[in-house]
This record gives structure tokens, C-alpha cells and sequence, in this order.
């Protein structure tokens, strides 16, 4: 987080937290791919990125049956819902289509996508970095993007599908929900806020994780 600041500067760090809110994602959301467009464009913004340098492509679910099969009773699905690579100097990102359905999950998807953009498309990091995945979340936090990122992270439900029930399971991302509870707080403890207002918006066990790590760093 302090090489962060070096980077990208105290500005940064003391930008707006996007907030899940009318006023950050104005409108009705249907999940479109256009929906997904206006996602991006709003993000790049934010995080100070020509959205000429971005390319969008759209992945089906089909295409990765890894993370989108669905077993009887129970299903689970982990890692990245989106990519990045670069072509003829631009950011091509994709994102399953399967994943505009889920407006939290999306934002976080992108963002992540997006810090890539920062991290490997500017030359900041090598991608044979071995941590290069958990620091482009992390990254996320210091954008003020970490409460999607954090909600996102880990998620159960319940599906029904005719006369059956299924547990799902999904986990999104490379940081855990203490990973991410952690960042939250270093996050805080940098923009000297001891009981930031937006972390009514953070789910139960990352919120909890955040208000343990920053009663240790105030400590």
C-alpha cells in the first residue's frame, strides 16, 4: 500500500470511495453488454484511464467451464471472471458475459481488469511477478474500488432449479475476505479515518476484519 502511494501518489489516496449508490452508477441496470460498456467508461474515469487504451471484449460462460459448472445440490466456481493481455500497445480486457448479471461482481471484475491496465499495461510490474493477481486487487482498495472488490470476494446462495435446491458457492478474485478486510483498514489508517463512514457498505466478514485491523493499527 505505501509503494502504491509512491506510485501513484497522496491525491490518489485521498480520492472517493466509490460507493454502491445511485449517485456513483446513476439508472437503471439490466446487465447488457452496453451496461457493461457504461461500467467500464465510469471505472476508467476513476481510475484516471483513457478509455481509448482499453479494448472490451465480451467471453461467453460457455467458453470457461471450469468456472461456471453448476453440480447437483452443491456448486462452487473460483478465480478471475475476466482477463487482460495487451495487443499492439492497447488493454484488451474480457469479461464473461454470465458476470454482467451481477452488478457488484462486474464492478469488481472491471476494476481489477483495469488495475492491470496500471500495473502491467504502464510497465509498473512484470507479469512473471508472482504476485502480480493479489496485488492487482489490492490495488483496487487504494482506488477506492475495494468495497465491490471485498463484497465480491466471497458469496453463498441458494438456487432453485425445478424440484432441486442448490448451494452456491462462488469465490472471486485473489485475496481472502481477511486479505481484503486488512487492506480496507491499512487503506483507512492512511487517509486517517478511525471509523470511515462507507464501511457500512462492506459486507459482514470483511467489515468485521476491517474494524480488527484497524484497532490494531490505531493501537
Amino acid at each position: 500500500m505505501d509503494w502504491f502511494v509512491g506510485e501513484f501518489g497522496e491525491e490518489r489516496l485521498l480520492g472517493d470511495v466509490v460507493l454502491p449508490t445511485d449517485d456513483y452508477f446513476p439508472g437503471a441496470y439490466q446487465g447488457s453488454r452496453d451496461d457493461v460498456r457504461a461500467v467500464l467508461e465510469r471505472l476508467c474515469k476513476h481510475m484516471d484511464i483513457d478509455p481509448a487504451r482499453v479494448e472490451l471484449e465480451h467471453d461467453t460462460a460457455d467458453e470457461d467451464p471450469g468456472l461456471s459448472a453448476h453440480m447437483p445440490i452443491h456448486s462452487a466456481s473460483t478465480g478471475a471472471a475476466g482477463h487482460h493481455r495487451l495487443r499492439d500497445g492497447r488493454s484488451v480486457i474480457g469479461i464473461r458475459d454470465d458476470q454482467a448479471q451481477q452488478p457488484v461482481a462486474l464492478v469488481a471484475t472491471v476494476a481489477h481488469e483495469l488495475g492491470h491496465v496500471l500495473l502491467l499495461g504502464d510497465g509498473r510490474i512484470s507479469r512473471e511477478r508472482e504476485d502480480h493477481e493479489p496485488l492487482t486487487d489490492l490495488l483496487t482498495v487504494f482506488f477506492g474500488l475495494g468495497i465491490f472488490t471485498a463484497n465480491a470476494a466471497f458469496e453463498f446462495g441458494r438456487e432453485n432449479r425445478g424440484q432441486y435446491t442448490y448451494t452456491t458457492r462462488t469465490r472471486l478474485g485473489y485475496l481472502t475476505e481477511p486479505m481484503y478486510g486488512y487492506g480496507l483498514a491499512r487503506y483507512a489508517w492512511l487517509r486517517g479515518e478511525a471509523d470511515p463512514a462507507w464501511a457500512r457498505y462492506v459486507d459482514t466478514n470483511p467489515r468485521a476484519y476491517l474494524k480488527r485491523g484497524l484497532r490494531y493499527l490505531n493501537q
